[in-house]
C-alpha cells in the first residue's frame, strides 16, 4: 500500500512530466521563456518557420555577443525549434500554404507562470477573496435544489439592491471606493485575464487531439464503413461537444459570445481606464487592461479555427477514405521506420546516403518461352451474301435521304446546255421528282456556280419533293448559268 509521502512524491513526478513544468525546470529555461515571449505576442500568435528561425538566430547572436555564451545551448535556431517542438512547446502547422509555428498550451502556461513570478508578487487582497467567495456562493446556489432557500436568497438580494437604489435616489451620491481597493481589483482582473490565452489554447489543442484520434480510428478500419461514416460525420458536425474542454468552452461561450456583452465589456474597460487610480498602474498593466476584449476575441477565433479545421479534415478523411491505400501507406511507413532503426545505430553524423539510381530488377527463375495457340477451335461462320442492286436495300433508302445526286444533276444540266442560257429554277422544275429534293436544289446551285452563275435579282419560287412524298415550297434569288465544260459524273 502506498503511504502518504510516496503518493505525494509520485503525484509530483507526474506533474513535472507535464511539458509546462518541464520547460520551467530545464537548465536553459530563461532563454526559452525570453525568446518565445519576444517571438510570439498577443498580436502575433503564429510566426512562419523561416521568420522564427531568423528572429531566434538573431537573438542568440546578440546574447553571445553580450557575453552569455556559457548559458546558451549548443545548436542553431533551427535545431532549437526542432527540440522545442519535440518537447511539446511549439506546434508546427500549415496556414494558407505557409508552414508556421504556434505556441502550445503548455508553453503559454509556462510563459504566464514566468511572467507572474518575475512581476509583482500576488497579494491576498479583498478583491481576490471576494472573487472566490462569489464563486463559492454561485456554486452553492447552482447545486442546491431547494426552492425555498433559493427564494430566500433572491429576496435578500432584492432588498439589498433596493436599499442601495433608495439611498442613491435620496442622496444623489454614489459611495466612492478607495483607490487602493480599486487597484487590488484591477490586479485581480489582470491575473484572471493572463490565464485566458492558455485556456483557449488548451481548448484548441483538445479539439486537434480529438481530430487525430478520429482520423486514426478511421484509418484502422475495424468497423463497417456505414457505421464509421455515421459516427464520424456526426462527431465532425458536433466537434465542440466531443471533449471536456470543448464542452466547458461551449458553456463559457454562451456568456461571452454575445456581441452586446463584448461591447459592454469594452465600455466598462474605458470607464476603468479613465479613473485616476489607473495612473498607479504600470504602462504594461494599463495596456493589458485595454486589450482584454481583444484577447477574448483572439481566443475565440483560435478555437473556432481549430473547430473548422477539424471538421474539414474529418469530413475529407471520411469522403476519401480508402482502407487498402491507407494500409499500403502504413506498411510503407513501417518499412521505412524499420530501415531507419537498423541504419541509425551504425551511422555517423553527416554520413552520406547512396541514392537509389534505379529500381531493383525482379528475380524470376523461369519465363515461359512459347505462347498458347491463339487460333479458335473452329472457324467463324461465313458472311451472308449482300445484293447491292436491291432497290429496297438500306443503302438506297439512306442515299435517298442523303446529299445531292451530283452525277444525275450534272447530266441534267448538260442536256439543257444546248438551249444556251439555263435558268436554275426552270432546270430544277424540269427534272424528275427524284432530282427535286430540297438538297438537290443546293447541289444544282453548286454545280451552276462552278460554270459561272449570274443572278437575275428576282425572287424565284420552286416546289421541292422529299423522299417521303411531302412537298416544300422554297424561295431563292433567281439565277442563270451557261454551261462551258462537261460535268463529270
Amino acid at each position: 500500500m502506498i503511504n502518504r509521502a510516496e503518493g505525494a512524491y509520485l503525484g509530483a513526478v507526474r506533474a513535472f512530466q507535464n511539458p509546462m513544468l518541464d520547460l520551467l525546470h530545464k537548465r536553459h529555461a530563461p532563454l526559452v521563456v525570453s525568446v518565445l515571449s519576444a517571438c510570439f505576442t498577443a498580436d502575433r500568435p503564429t510566426v512562419s518557420v523561416a521568420d522564427a528561425h531568423t528572429q531566434i538566430g538573431d537573438a542568440l547572436d546578440q546574447l553571445r555577443a553580450a557575453g552569455y555564451d556559457e548559458n546558451l545551448p549548443v545548436g542553431t535556431a533551427r535545431d532549437l525549434c526542432r527540440q522545442w517542438a519535440d518537447a511539446g512547446w511549439l506546434m508546427r502547422q500549415v496556414v494558407d500554404d505557409v508552414e508556421v509555428y504556434r505556441l502550445s498550451a503548455h508553453a503559454v502556461g509556462a510563459l504566464e507562470v514566468a511572467g507572474r513570478a518575475g512581476g509583482a508578487r500576488a497579494r491576498v487582497s479583498h478583491s481576490r477573496l471576494r472573487t472566490m467567495l462569489d464563486a463559492v456562493e454561485h456554486l452553492a446556489q447552482d447545486a442546491d435544489p431547494d426552492a425555498l432557500v433559493r427564494m430566500a436568497r433572491l429576496d435578500a438580494e432584492i432588498r439589498r439592491l433596493q436599499d442601495e437604489l433608495d439611498h442613491i435616489q435620496r442622496t444623489g451620491v454614489v459611495a466612492e471606493v478607495d483607490d487602493e481597493q480599486l487597484l487590488e481589483e484591477a490586479e485581480n482582473v489582470l491575473h484572471l485575464a493572463r490565464e485566458l490565452p492558455a485556456d483557449f489554447a488548451r481548448v484548441a489543442e483538445s479539439i486537434k487531439s480529438m481530430q487525430r484520434d478520429v482520423v486514426t480510428a478511421l484509418r484502422q478500419d475495424e468497423r463497417p464503413t456505414g457505421e464509421v461514416l455515421r459516427e464520424y460525420l456526426e462527431r465532425a458536425q458536433h466537434v465542440m461537444e466531443a471533449t471536456s474542454e470543448g464542452r466547458a468552452f461551449a458553456g463559457a461561450l454562451r456568456l461571452i459570445g454575445d456581441p452586446q456583452r463584448l461591447d459592454g465589456l469594452s465600455n466598462q474597460l474605458d470607464v476603468v481606464l479613465r479613473h485616476r487610480f489607473t495612473q498607479r498602474l504600470a504602462p504594461q498593466q494599463r495596456t493589458e487592461l485595454q486589450e482584454i476584449g481583444h484577447r477574448i476575441e483572439q481566443g475565440l477565433d483560435l478555437v473556432f479555427t481549430a473547430q473548422r479545421e477539424a471538421s474539414y479534415v474529418i469530413t475529407a478523411q471520411v469522403r476519401n477514405h480508402d482502407p487498402l491505400r491507407d494500409r499500403q501507406v502504413d506498411d510503407l511507413l513501417r518499412d521505412v521506420m524499420t530501415g531507419l532503426q537498423s541504419w541509425m545505430p551504425d551511422s555517423r553524423r553527416g554520413q552520406s546516403v547512396d541514392p537509389l539510381l534505379r529500381l531493383p530488377v525482379a528475380e524470376v527463375d523461369h519465363l515461359r518461352q512459347t505462347a498458347g495457340d491463339l487460333r479458335p477451335s473452329q472457324p467463324p461462320a461465313l458472311l451472308e451474301d449482300w445484293d447491292d442492286t436491291d432497290a429496297d436495300s438500306p443503302d438506297d433508302e439512306a442515299r435517298n435521304w442523303g446529299g445531292p445526286h451530283y452525277a444525275e444533276l450534272g447530266r441534267h444540266l448538260a442536256a439543257l446546255a444546248g438551249q444556251g442560257v439555263v435558268d436554275i429554277a426552270a432546270a430544277f422544275t424540269a427534272g424528275p421528282e427524284s432530282f427535286r429534293r430540297p438538297v438537290d436544289l443546293l447541289g444544282l446551285l453548286e454545280l451552276a456556280d462552278h460554270q459561272g452563275l449570274t443572278e437575275t435579282g428576282e425572287l424565284t419560287f420552286v416546289d421541292a419533293v422529299r423522299p417521303d412524298g411531302t412537298r416544300r415550297r422554297l424561295a431563292f434569288g433567281g439565277a442563270t448559268t451557261r454551261m462551258k465544260d462537261a460535268v463529270d459524273e
